[in-house]
């Protein structure tokens, strides 16, 4: 090496990206109290609200609040069910032993306004909202009439409780500029629009299967893929978010489609990415969105391709979004671009008959197909502050972005903590 150069060399400056600057948000607040419920012969459970499975914030919010989502309510799957309750799951789940069991089957997916108090290192919740018919009354999140795609409700005791056209599972959020609300909805697959009041307006579902929740007591309209029919049980869509205008939502399926069936689900990487015009009422985009080897999510890897999931988006700028990639334990950060990617809405691979279908063609050369472009911005790896199963995003009037953990109402003992994130590259 020339001298010259090498003395250059050593007297450039050494540049150091900066570390993000991590702040954790605990609560007492009596309001995420939901009580106790105890298994006849087993455990008794404290439950907690489980505020955290989304959350939005809108710029001309006031800067120390943000609004929040819970999902369907405490629930878990009869394989789950021996390790929380204490009791064999041929007792628990004796009506069905693959079903699901909700031990508080009243409850209604809610909005919640939450304040934070940075300072204190706090958070409360201030405003509780029902989802609610249009008639007033508080929906359940039990899972709808999908005959063969869907589980079976169990209560406490193990007896089977009837499906639920109204109910939804509510998973993304996203507050739009007249106060209205829109829900990614995991179970049918959904975005589900609710007024101020809480009371639900419309409900948008896949094309040819709007019948099975004409029961539901509001406006059902097919306007989806209908090939997202074909989600996996409990892996519809889990995050939605919007340009803040209200122009336009993008909502995410949360794996890949069961697609012809669920072992195309467990082996692909391909899921799908929509944009949707609420003015219109219909699908204006379809992107591939390709999910990481599962043995790099470095908490908890594992060779099981459908671990890693989606469970939440924002808005960054036109076509621009932040995604958040998660395991149980890991969660990953990416900033998403879909300017050069594939827009296949309406061609061969929403098409029911295509073969190979999408899901089962990992590798998409020579498909025509280019997947979105992912940037990565955080792997909680690097912080172990941070919990496990981050579902909620918001950003922050100074810039800090807010993510918040679904606690799963407290049935593993887990609790809801919020984390301001300062200091992240979330390109322009």
């Amino acid at each position: 090496m020339r001298r010259p150069l090498l003395v250059a060399l050593l007297l450039a400056p050494c540049v150091v990206q900066a570390q993000p600057r991590l702040t954790v948000l605990t609560s007492e607040d009596p309001a995420l109290r939901l009580g106790r419920v105890t298994f006849e012969g087993g455990r008794t459970l404290e439950l907690t609200v489980g505020i955290g499975s989304a959350a939005h914030r809108r710029p001309e919010d006031p800067a120390d609040i943000v609004r929040m989502l819970s999902d369907r309510g405490p629930n878990f799957a009869c394989d789950e069910a021996a390790a929380i309750t204490g009791l064999p799951r041929e007792r628990i789940c004796a009506e069905d032993r693959n079903g699901r069991v909700y031990p508080v089957p009243n409850y209604a997916p809610t909005l919640y306004g939450v304040q934070l108090n940075e300072a204190a290192g706090t958070f409360r919740v201030f405003e509780a909202l029902a989802i609610k018919t249009p008639d007033g009354r508080p929906i359940t999140g039990l899972t709808n009439p999908l005959p063969g795609r869907t589980e079976t409700p169990l209560d406490a005791a193990g007896r089977r409780l009837p499906h639920d056209a109204a109910a939804i599972d509510a998973e993304g959020l996203y507050r739009a500029p007249d106060g209205s609300f829109w829900i990614g909805e995991e179970n049918a697959p959904s975005i589900v629009h609710v007024g101020p009041d809480g009371r639900i307006r419309r409900r948008f579902v896949p094309v040819g299967t709007g019948g099975e929740l004409r029961e539901a007591g509001y406006e059902i309209v097919e306007a989806l893929p209908a090939i997202l029919a074909r989600r996996q049980s409990n892996r519809g869509i889990e995050s939605l978010t919007g340009h803040p205008d209200g122009s336009a939502l993008y909502a995410m399926v949360q794996n890949p489609l069961a697609n012809p069936d669920a072992a195309a689900y467990r082996a692909s990487r391909n899921t799908r990415l929509l944009r949707f015009d609420p003015a219109a009422g219909r699908v204006t985009g379809e992107w591939v969105y390709q999910l990481d080897d599962p043995r790099t999510f470095r908490l908890d890897p594992s060779q099981r391709q459908n671990d890693p999931r989606i469970s939440e988006m924002l808005w960054l700028g036109p076509d621009r979004l932040l995604v958040l990639e998660r395991t149980d334990r890991t969660t990953k950060l990416y900033e998403v671009r879909l300017e050069a990617a594939t827009n296949i809405l309406g061609s061969r691979w929403d098409d029911p008959a295509t073969r190979p279908t999408l899901e089962q063609l990992n590798d998409l050369a020579g498909t025509g197909v280019v997947a979105v472009t992912k940037r990565l911005v955080l792997d909680t790896a690097d912080h172990p502050e941070v919990p496990g199963k981050i579902e909620g995003l918001a950003l922050m009037p100074d810039g800090a972005l807010l993510m918040v953990n679904d606690d799963d109402f407290g049935i593993t003992g887990e609790r809801t903590r919020i984390v301001l994130v300062r200091g992240l590259d979330l390109g322009r």
